[in-house]
């Protein structure tokens, strides 16, 4: 058979059958809590029904249109989960000016929220400000272009604001970012206080005049100033490290998220909507994050718990140029990276063992040959399921498309081909295999309709990382 080599490694049969007719049938601040305020934003606001309390939430955010600056080849959007950009300013306007003066803002927070199809479960990807990365060149909002360079990745703030960042993570990660939320000083405090404080965990007393923070030893519930000096202090607790710190803010923020979902703020309405207010008051969003947006995704994660929400760190080596910078370990994150993209459902249960005497147990994937067709409006659906089955190991032999539409996705096969075609059903689920009578012997067809051809997520859907909290631990657990 002779086959020719496809851009994207795979090969195509020569003699492959044309595309199937199937059978018509039915800097002093460094890393804030932003990620826990959305997130806790988000599961609390499906506790509201009301469309009047929705419309004066949604009109106390400040929003910026950032589309025109994000590039022009961005990762696709392969599923339903959902990426929001977290980032803490260090602006000294306003109610922020006791900090100090600092001219511009910067970000020593970047974080990824990772909201699984369906709200079923969350990860909150930290990025060490002292990495070492190559930034994409970035508009600012006057027009000029900051050049391309390598450098910390917190000074793609600096060089084009938050759509800077989202593009750099972007470039980075190969995960496709939907939204974007930047929090300051002053409404990180809003939020704490709104909660009626956060409980914290102390190893020994802390006497930070620095961080304006005194803090007894011991499990403790600290207001919105005890918060930020707890977040900003650095060298009064660990190491002093930057890594050693984000520990610590992520265990905060797992707090923050256990209050907010707590019996006693989903059953108060008062404390709901106070709290709510003073989070949309104190944030800065994208002009896409409407509130049809916030509506949906609250409601997606009403059933979420704090149990589902986790945070991990982005794995890092020594940067051997600085011992004070670090790089992604790559062989560590690109795993990470990969199942954040590839998150399109969480696990489900094996299938049943067939039972004896039907039909033969399904083959390995090294032994389905299968095509790849496209039958909806989804541009370039065909080539990336194709480039996920080729990853797992089948035998994709044609990728193409036709004009015929259909509404759902269809697993046909030829002659002979019934124990490959079960293999098939078990990586794309939820789409029983059919005989097709103008199939060829031997071969398979994934005929992808506008309901979509999600695969079987791999266990972990996102892998374990050591270090990495969930928001129900106990605030005193060693890390």
């Amino acid at each position: 058979m002779q086959r020719a080599v496809a851009p994207s490694g795979l090969y195509y049969a020569a003699n492959a059958p044309p595309p199937p007719e199937p059978p018509v049938r039915g800097r002093l601040w460094r890393v804030l809590g932003g990620l826990s305020i959305v997130l806790s934003v988000v599961l609390v606001a499906g506790s509201l029904t009301a469309y009047g309390f929705w419309r004066r939430l949604d009109g106390q955010i400040d929003r910026e249109h950032v589309d025109g600056r994000l590039g022009e080849n961005r990762p696709p959007k392969l599923n339903g989960s959902l990426n929001i950009l977290l980032m803490g300013s260090d602006s000294r306007a306003g109610e922020n000016a006791r900090y100090g003066v600092e001219a511009g803002r910067r970000s020593d927070t970047t974080l990824l929220l990772h909201i699984s199809p369906g709200g079923e479960s969350a990860i909150g990807i930290s990025f060490p400000r002292d990495s070492m990365v190559r930034m994409p060149p970035c508009k600012k909002k006057n027009g000029t272009v900051v050049p391309a360079q390598f450098g910390m990745i917190n000074a793609a703030f600096s060089n084009g604001g938050p759509a800077c960042t989202w593009r750099t993570i972007e470039s980075l990660t190969r995960i496709h970012i939907d939204h974007y939320v930047e929090v300051d000083f002053a409404g990180f405090k809003r939020v704490v206080d709104a909660l009626g404080g956060v409980d914290i965990c102390v190893p020994r007393r802390i006497d930070d005049p620095k961080a304006e923070l005194h803090l007894r030893a011991g499990r403790q519930t600290v207001s919105g100033d005890q918060a930020l000096g707890y977040v900003r202090t650095r060298y009064v607790l660990g190491d002093g490290s930057d890594l050693d710190r984000i520990k610590r803010q992520q265990a905060f923020m797992a707090s923050v998220v256990k209050k907010a979902t707590g019996k006693g703020m989903l059953t108060d309405p008062g404390r709901t909507y106070a709290f709510l207010s003073a989070a949309t008051r104190s944030i800065k969003a994208d002009d896409r994050l409407t509130l049809s947006v916030m509506q949906r995704l609250a409601t997606s994660l009403r059933g979420m718990s704090a149990g589902k929400v986790r945070f991990v760190t982005v794995p890092v080596q020594a940067y051997p140029q600085d011992k004070n910078r670090v790089q992604f370990a790559q062989a560590l994150a690109e795993p990470l990276f990969k199942a954040v993209r590839e998150d399109n459902k969480l696990p489900e249960p094996d299938p049943a063992p067939v039972p004896a005497g039907n039909a033969a147990p399904p083959v390995p994937p090294g032994q389905v040959k299968v095509g790849v067709y496209n039958a909806s409006t989804a541009q370039g659906l065909a080539q990336r399921t194709a480039d996920q089955l080729a990853e797992r190991g089948f035998r994709v032999v044609k990728v193409g498309g036709g004009k015929k539409r259909y509404a759902r996705t269809m697993i046909l096969y030829g002659a002979g081909a019934e124990r490959q075609a079960a293999r098939l059903a078990i990586a794309v689920p939820g789409h029983p295999p059919r005989a097709w009578r103008s199939a060829k012997p031997g071969y398979v067809y994934l005929v992808i309709g506008r309901d979509g051809a999600e695969l079987r997520a791999l266990k972990p859907v996102v892998p374990k990382l050591a270090g990495e909290i969930r928001a129900d631990r106990d605030i005193c657990a060693r890390t």
